[in-house]
């Protein structure tokens, strides 16, 4: 039996990630990927690029997207909590339009595989939380796309209790709703 269970979401290609951990007095070890595991699965993608970030309560990052050059990535929280989102874009899929959200955090080690064609974002729900992700795909600046954190067309659920404010970048403050989206998907 292998380190990892894959749980397929109502979304097809997207997958919750649980790892095992391996826990006692001196903490915990756990592998977070595991290439012939993941293959297993069907998900046989390669990962390219890791980036981390680093945000305080109330940041929402996203909904960021790359056009021409999509990104499928592998989300994990290091430290805190964050809701992550993800949204399908795929224009011919059955889903279109549909958004998932999940809680990862530190404690469940969950982690979320986001397949290449959806807008992906994430709230800090703690004071602090790092962020780590794997991309499929190198980010190009010139080729990123956005979705409006807020679209009353999407209808995302997010857990806005007890933030007190949501802090976004000014680009992400003006990305279109998805009725106005212009995509390669």
């Amino acid at each position: 039996m292998g380190n990892f269970k894959f749980i397929e979401t109502e979304i097809v290609g997207l997958y919750i990630v649980e790892a095992k951990v391996f826990g006692d007095h001196r903490g915990y070890f756990m592998e977070t990927y595991h290439f012939e595991e993941f293959a297993k699965a069907g998900l046989d993608m390669k990962f390219v690029q890791d980036n981390q970030s680093a945000s305080t309560k109330g940041v929402l990052r996203g909904l960021h997207f790359q056009k021409k050059h999509p990104q499928g990535k592998l989300v994990r929280v290091l430290k805190g909590e964050v809701f992550d989102v993800a949204v399908d874009l795929r224009k011919n899929s059955k889903t279109y339009g549909k958004w998932y959200g999940i809680i990862l955090n530190d404690i469940n080690k969950r982690q979320l595989y986001i397949p290449e064609g959806f807008a992906h974002g994430f709230l800090v729900l703690s004071d602090y939380a790092e962020f780590s992700y794997k991309c499929t795909d190198y980010y190009h600046p010139e080729d990123e796309g956005g979705l409006l954190w807020n679209d009353p067309y999407i209808g995302i659920d997010w857990p806005l209790d007890g933030i007190e404010e949501v802090k976004l970048s000014e680009k992400d403050k003006k990305w279109p709703t998805i009725d106005k989206l212009i995509h390669n998907y």
